[in-house]
Parts: C-alpha cells; sequence; structure tokens
C-alpha cells in the first residue's frame, strides 16, 4: 500500500517514514520545508517528498497518515478527504506498524529519546535485534530506525497530545512527569493509564528509586536514564555485564548534547527540565563560563512556560554565563502570535541578549569567543538550530 506522511519532516513522522519503508509499504510525504535536513535523508533513501499543496496524494494513495500538529485546511488532508482515503494519525499507525513485536514503549515529560536509544542498543548488543523507533536520530542507525529483526520493539512515544492512549505495550518505561504540555496531576493520570495497559515488565522512574549507572555521556540525568535502561534490559533477560559494557560504549543521540565542534554543542532542551539538566551538566565541565543560544520552539509553549523558564534560566546562571534568546520558531499555521522572546528576557535574572536572526548570534559570539569556555545551541523544531551550530563551531575555533 502507498502511504503519505504529511509533515514527514518532522522527526517523529520521518522515523515512522523509515519505519514503514523499512518494513515493506510504499512511502511518500509532504512537507512545508523541503531542503530540511531530514527531507534531503528521506530522499537520499528513495521516499518521494512534495512540496506541502496536495500533490503528493492522488487516487492511487491508500492511506494518508498526519500529526496532531497538522491543522484541519492541510491541502494533502482535505484532498484526502474529498478523495475519501483513509486518514490515520501517527501513532495509531506506529502502533499497528509494531503489533507484531513484543513492544517496549518508553514515555514521560523528559529523557525517554535518550532512553530508548540506550535500550535498543543495549538489546542490540546483548544479541537481540530489535526494531527500534526514536524520536530522534542515532548516530549508527537509519536515522531514527534500527530495523531489528528481533522479536523485541523499542518505540518512544508521546505524550504531548494523549495519543499514548494508542498503545498497549508488552513492557513499559515512563522515565518521570512534569508540567509540560499539561499540568503534572494530568500527565500523572495519562502515565497511569499507559502502566494499566501494559501486560509485562514495568519500570516507573516516578516511584521508584532507580538510582545511577555509569554512562557514556555525561551528566546526572543521563546516569539516571541509562540506569532506567539498565533496568528494563534485565528485566527482559540481558545479562548484567554485557548491558553496562554496551551503555559504555553507547554514542548517544542526536541534539542531545551533542558535541558539534571543538567548544560548540547542541541540544533539544525546550521545557524548563531539559534546559536546567543541560545548563548544570556543561557549566559543570566549563566553570569558565558559558553561552547559551535558545530559540523557544511555539507561541503557546512558550506563553503556558514564561514563569517556570525565567525561573530555571535565572537558577542556572553563573555571572560569568550569557544567555542569548531568539525569537520564537514560527512554524506557520494559525498560532497565536502575542507573546515573544522580548517578553521573556526581562523576568531572567542574569546576563541575557535578545537576538534577531542567527548572523546576530554569530557576530555577538564571535566578538566575545574567548570570553566562554563552551557554547550551546538549543531549542526544538527549528531544523536550522543544528546546522547554525555547526557554523558557529567554526566561527569561534
Amino acid at each position: 500500500m502507498k502511504r503519505h506522511l504529511i509533515g514527514i519532516g518532522g522527526v517523529g513522522m520521518s522515523a515512522l517514514a523509515v519505519a514503514l519503508m523499512r518494513s515493506g509499504d510504499e512511502v511518500t510525504g509532504a512537507d512545508r520545508n523541503c531542503s530540511s535536513p531530514n527531507v534531503r535523508f528521506l530522499r537520499s533513501l528513495g521516499i518521494e517528498v512534495f512540496a506541502d499543496d496536495g500533490s503528493g496524494v492522488d487516487e492511487k494513495t491508500g492511506e494518508v497518515i498526519v500529526s496532531t500538529a497538522i491543522e484541519s485546511s492541510n491541502p494533502g488532508l482535505v484532498k484526502a478527504q474529498a478523495l475519501s482515503i483513509p486518514v490515520t494519525h501517527r501513532a495509531k499507525a506506529l502502533a499497528r506498524l509494531l503489533s507484531g513485536k513484543r513492544l517496549v514503549a518508553v514515555a514521560g515529560t523528559c529523557g525517554k529519546s535518550t532512553v530508548t536509544a540506550m535500550l535498543g542498543h543495549v538489546l542490540f548488543e546483548c544479541g537481540l535485534d530489535p526494531f527500534c523507533v526514536n524520536g530522534a536520530n542515532v548516530p549508527g542507525w537509519e536515522g531514527a530506525v534500527l530495523a531489528g529483526k528481533g522479536e523485541y520493539a523499542v518505540a518512544e512515544i508521546d505524550e504531548s497530545d494523549k495519543s499514548i492512549a494508542e498503545f498497549s505495550p508488552y513492557a513499559a518505561i515512563v522515565t518521570n512527569s512534569s508540567a509540560d504540555h499539561y499540568s503534572k496531576e494530568e500527565m500523572d493520570e495519562v502515565f497511569d493509564a499507559f502502566i494499566s495497559r501494559t501486560s509485562g515488565p514495568v519500570v516507573d522512574a516516578r516511584c521508584e528509586e532507580i538510582g545511577e549507572v555509569a554512562s557514556s555521556i555525561p551528566g546526572e540525568h543521563n546516569r539516571i536514564n541509562a540506569a532506567v535502561a539498565l533496568r528494563m534490559a534485565l528485566l527482559l533477560g540481558c545479562p548484567e555485564e554485557m548491558a553496562r559494557k554496551a551503555l559504555l560504549s553507547f554514542k548517544g543521540v542526536e541534539r542531545r548534547f551533542q558535541k558539534v565542534g571543538e567548544r560548540v554543542y547542541d541540544d533539544y532542551a525546550h521545557n524548563p527540565e531539559k534546559l536546567t539538566a543541560m545548563w548544570k551538566t556543561l557549566a559543570a565541565l566549563y566553570p569558565q563560563g558559558i553561552c547559551v543560544i535558545w530559540r523557544p520552539h511555539g507561541y503557546g509553549p512558550l506563553m503556558k512556560m514564561m514563569d517556570s523558564l525565567a525561573a530555571a534560566f535565572s537558577s542556572c546562571m553563573r555571572k560569568n554565563d550569557a544567555l542569548i534568546l531568539l525569537p520564537v520558531y514560527d512554524a506557520g499555521g494559525t498560532a497565536q502570535r502575542t507573546v515573544n522572546s522580548d517578553a521573556l528576557a526581562p523576568l531572567i535574572s542574569g546576563n541575557v541578549v535578545l537576538a534577531r536572526d542567527f548572523d546576530e548570534v554569530e557576530r555577538w559570539c564571535i566578538e566575545r569567543k574567548n570570553a566562554f569556555g563552551a557554547f550551546v545551541t538549543c531549542g526544538a523544531r527549528d531544523p536550522d538550530l543544528p546546522a547554525f551550530a555547526i557554523r558557529l563551531s567554526k566561527a569561534v575555533m
């Protein structure tokens, strides 16, 4: 069947596209940004990607797959409905794809991409050959997919739109819970219901004292992530010595504290908890000071998290640190554009700089390149952030 994914350049949709293709489906897609790295990668695999104008949907299309981010007015979705083509949510398509495996589903507010990749790597090194679908690209995988042939599948699943309800896995991990897309109380209810649908082993880091395990990547949060992955690997029958050794050979996840130059990092951190973990880890490595460059990933999230973001940045920033705020990443659509980074800046205690674009950021950093031990670009959604990190690494050498 020909399956067409709208918004195929998004990390979750691009991962699903690769997983579907490796499972034997014909896959096409559409995206607003056909020059993004994810789209270029998909095209290199032979997946045809169209402009987001409906041109990729025709009578030969057997199914259209969308995420919650796709608006009802999207041309491809409108055309699919006009042609009576079935429309399926991404989560339901992923759950269906993995239904023949023993699915280990990884959920949680923070850390789930890293835990998914760690667990997939451990299972692979222990000879279980898992089929993995992550929410971030992993070095050595095919983007965010490891298309193993074993009985287990490992997948990161999303709580942001409550599509987690589509999954009734064999085994489950909940890394943590905090207010992000919803209140913590509402999030806990979602995770509790998810666990209740699980038939096999559960690792719920909200309730257990997980501890820390030696990891190949720095930071207390990553030692906790490693402990979570190890706990599940042992429950699935992996030998402990082999599993611990595998965690030390893990090469990390793209945009998760990823070092892209001698002293430049790139990170996906976009909420207070992730930003705090990233900042504290980097600060411990560079006592001489760091420069953090952050772009909010949406107008709604910035408005919702304004106070907690201000508190997180204020608590992390030392006298020799700096924070550069870029404007909100605008993905188009009907978002309410009533707030921007200039509303956040005055609420933060410390050295805060507002920049209009990457060019201005680069000039500022070049002029002060000797004032900081390291620079880090962070934020979700904007595909230009990792590219700018590479550019910045050359500029501040």
